[in-house]
């Protein structure tokens, strides 16, 4: 089964997605397979993660956007503005696609383990995740 989800995001930041994504395992109902998430975009990526104390949400998108700011006068692509080079190279860093197992009609992630969207850019925007459910 593949399924395009459309994802409205309305700011730079992780967005807790593991919901959206179960319902899809839930709906295929199948036993045991792999769930394949790829976003389409080169702004945004994807990541596991804690999901219970959002202070590590918040210290890690402080430490990316510390690791890789806005402004920088090395940047030459920057007709998109100046979040548009960081959000590429953002996105490098990351992932853009994750694998994660299913088991007796679940996704496998650990207690505290959480899928996100990383917006990369600032403006709101509908980014696409496909989602691969296979056995």
């Amino acid at each position: 089964m593949v399924e395009t989800l459309q994802i409205m995001v309305k700011h730079q930041g992780l967005h807790l997605i593991t919901g959206q994504v179960e319902k899809l395992v839930q709906r295929v109902k199948i036993d045991s397979g792999l769930c394949t998430l790829f976003i389409r975009h080169t702004s945004a990526s994807l990541l596991i993660q804690e999901n219970a104390d959002p202070s590590a949400k918040c210290d890690l998108e402080a430490w990316l956007n510390r690791l890789v700011p806005e402004h920088d006068a090395l940047y030459t692509h920057t007709m998109e503005g100046p979040d548009d080079m960081p959000a590429h190279i953002k996105c490098a860093l990351t992932a853009t696609s994750l694998s994660i197992p299913i088991v007796d009609s679940k996704l496998v992630l650990g207690v505290w383990q959480g899928i996100y969207l990383w917006e990369h850019r600032h403006a709101r925007a509908v980014r696409e995740l496909v989602v691969h459910i296979s056995v």
